[in-house]
């Protein structure tokens, strides 16, 4: 009973996490969003490791351009896809854990209201991608701003300091499953949806192994 009580309240704070802030294709006004920041660290990853890495997941042209049209579809519903994701979280106490302050051990909401607001652009920069240079030197700043070395900067919040690995690899499934039923009510054929859906789980497949760079060791990624 207390557990589900928590999970409910979890989710009340997590839906009432709304920004004023809407994100555009730009990314312009976004707390923290620094896709288009010409100070950005160089990825570690090589062109040549990112090339080989997107052939070994099938990831293509024909899924870029898969991806540009769901955007048409997803967008209209981001604000659904954030209640989604952020209601799982909120009725996950060790998920929001990690949006919780490190000393008292409760939600952050303007913590949670700032990174909703980027994981609305997130969607909208993963279904828009060129996946050129500058993509990958911000997918490396997000990775940065999961693990200890990064966490917390963006927003000068006082969280707990790290995102445990197993929860990068993990969160893959949620994020690209919960998708498919947004694609769904596009007005495309079968075939359109199912391309959609693939190029999308590619698509956060490519990004998360990006995301983990900085937990791996040394010469070991």
């Amino acid at each position: 009973m207390k557990r589900a009580i928590y999970a409910i309240f979890s989710i009340s704070i997590l839906l009432g996490c709304t920004t004023t802030v809407s994100a555009g294709n730009s990314g312009k006004g976004v707390p923290g969003y620094d896709a288009d920041s010409k100070s950005l660290e160089t990825s570690p990853v090589s062109q040549e490791e990112f090339a080989l890495l997107q052939k070994t997941i099938f990831f293509g042209p024909d899924d870029v351009k898969a991806l540009r049209q769901a955007q048409k579809i997803l967008k209209p519903q981001i604000n659904e896809i954030l209640d989604t994701w952020y209601g799982y979280v909120g009725a996950n106490p060790h998920l929001l854990y990690y949006f919780s302050n490190k000393d008292t051990h409760e939600a952050n909401g303007e913590y949670l209201s700032r990174v909703r607001a980027r994981f609305e652009q997130w969607i909208l920069d993963l279904t828009s991608a060129n996946y050129d240079q500058q993509w990958l030197d911000y997918q490396h700043e997000i990775a940065k701003r999961h693990h200890r070395v990064g966490k917390n900067r963006a927003d000068d919040v006082n969280s707990v300091d790290h995102i445990d690995y197993r929860y990068m690899v993990a969160f893959i499934y949620p994020i690209t499953t919960t998708i498919k039923p947004f694609l769904a009510k596009g007005n495309t054929s079968q075939k359109e949806a199912d391309a959609m859906y693939e190029a999308w789980r590619k698509a956060v497949i490519l990004s998360v192994v990006l995301w983990t760079h900085p937990y791996i060791k040394d010469g070991d990624f």
